[in-house]
Order: structure tokens, then C-alpha cells, then sequence
């Protein structure tokens, strides 16, 4: 293969190819034009890359090709009318069509929490089998309380909203394994149901909801709604919609979650 004849007849087209991915708005004739001479070139290449030995001419020429397919297919650009409409409309929308599941999680969390509390506050023996004599008179004395003001408040959020955020992306990214969600909901269950407990047990109930609900409320639906869209994932490849495959239900409920 004569290479500089190639690169002198089909020279001309790259550059004229290269041209219209660099310009900013494109009109009917130039797009039509744009496709032809993206297909034209990526053919070329195929060329090159089998019978040429110059792997500079390849990079450079599979640069312009992927310029080129980047520009017909429209690659979306990061901007802030993005971000608008994923806070206003994608995010809300898959919350939404989610709800079923996470409001599922929710209610079943509380009742769990609540009939721990009820457990605990009711047979005050069952605090030393958890946490222990000593470590339950240390909660109510003063490690609930302490727990809120060791820290600064800026310092003791970002601890929180770290804390919390790493729960909900486990429950997420582990949803479509099922088990894994259950346990990460059932020790966070288990921590609020018998701390309550206690506290309630020793007659500091005001204590205890006075300072968790203001965080938890908000932080708790966090973590609901990761672990419902995360089991609505996982339900995906366990029963799949009629129309689709267990491999496209789970693929489609992922891009979702």
C-alpha cells in the first residue's frame, strides 16, 4: 500500500471532516455531509489499520472519527440546565415511581424500632444482654447526650451525613443481592430500637426523641429510599416483567436506582 497516495487523495475529506466537528452550528446540508464523510473515514481507517504500519496517522485519524461520532450522536455536554432537571424532575420522578418500595422499608423499620423500644423499655434486663449494666447507666448518664455535643455542630454533621450517606449507598449498591440490604437495615433497627429503649427504661425518653428526630428524620427517608429503589433492583432479575429479560429488568431498574 502506497501510503502517501493514500493520505494525498483522502487527505482532503479528514480535513474537511475534522472542519465540521469543530464548528459550532451545523445546517441541514453540512450535517448530511457530516455523516457521509464520518462513514467514509471510519471505513478508511479499517484500511489503515490493516495494511499501515504508521500508528501516528491511526491515532490522529481515530481521534477525528470519534470527534466526529461524539458529534452525531449528540454526547451530552455537563451543564446546569442538567443538574436543574435531574434535582426538579429525573431525581423526584425515580423517587417517586419507587415509592411502593421504600415506603415499604420505611414502615416496616419503624414498627421493628418502635417494638424493640417497647421491648427493652418494658424488661429492663434485656439492656444488659445488648450493651451491658455499666454501658446502659453510661448511655442514660450522659453517652446519649455526649454523643451530640463531643464535637463541634459543623463537625458532628459532616460526621452524621458521611455516616448516613455510606449506609444508603451500601443499601443501594448491594440492593440487587437482596440479603445484604436486610442486614444493613436491621442493625441500624437494632441500634435505635434498644438505645430508645433505654433511655426510655430509665424515664429520658424526652432526651432521646429530642435529639435524634430533628437528624433522623431526614436521614432515616435517606436510607429508606436507598434501600427501597436498591430491593426494587434486586427484585428485578427475581421477577422480571413479561417483556423483558431478567438481565434488561435488572439493567433498566438500575439506570433507575
Amino acid at each position: 500500500m502506497d501510503l502517501d497516495a493514500y493520505v494525498a487523495e483522502h487527505g482532503g475529506q479528514w480535513q474537511r471532516l475534522e472542519a465540521l466537528c469543530r464548528r459550532g452550528r451545523l445546517d441541514a446540508e453540512e450535517v448530511d455531509e457530516l455523516i457521509a464523510l464520518y462513514q467514509r473515514t471510519s471505513t478508511q481507517l479499517s484500511v489503515l489499520r490493516s495494511r499501515s504500519p504508521d500508528p501516528a496517522l491511526v491515532s490522529q485519524l481515530s481521534q477525528v472519527v470519534l470527534r466526529a461520532r461524539a458529534r452525531i450522536t449528540g454526547r451530552s455536554r455537563p451543564s446546569l440546565s442538567a443538574v436543574t432537571r435531574f434535582l426538579l424532575a429525573g431525581f423526584p420522578g425515580a423517587v417517586y415511581r419507587a415509592w411502593p418500595w421504600w415506603c415499604a422499608v420505611a414502615t416496616v423499620f419503624s414498627l421493628l424500632s418502635f417494638f424493640l423500644m417497647w421491648f427493652v423499655a418494658g424488661n429492663p434486663d434485656t439492656a444488659a444482654a445488648f450493651i451491658g449494666d455499666d454501658a446502659a447507666a453510661d448511655l442514660v448518664e450522659s453517652g446519649f447526650a455526649g454523643y451530640y455535643t463531643e464535637f463541634s455542630a459543623p463537625t458532628f454533621a459532616f460526621h452524621l451525613w458521611t455516616h448516613n450517606a455510606w449506609i444508603a449507598a451500601q443499601c443501594l449498591a448491594s440492593g440487587v443481592l437482596i440479603v445484604p440490604v436486610f442486614y444493613l437495615l436491621w442493625q441500624n433497627a437494632l441500634n435505635v430500637g434498644v438505645v430508645g429503649g433505654v433511655m426510655i427504661s430509665y424515664g429520658r425518653s424526652d432526651v432521646f426523641f429530642g435529639l435524634i428526630t430533628p437528624h433522623g428524620l431526614l436521614e432515616l427517608t435517606g436510607v429508606f429510599v436507598a434501600a427501597g429503589v436498591g430491593l426494587r433492583t434486586g427484585w428485578a432479575w427475581i421477577s422480571p416483567p413479561a417483556e423483558l429479560t431478567r438481565g434488561q429488568a435488572v439493567a433498566r431498574a438500575g439506570r433507575s436506582a
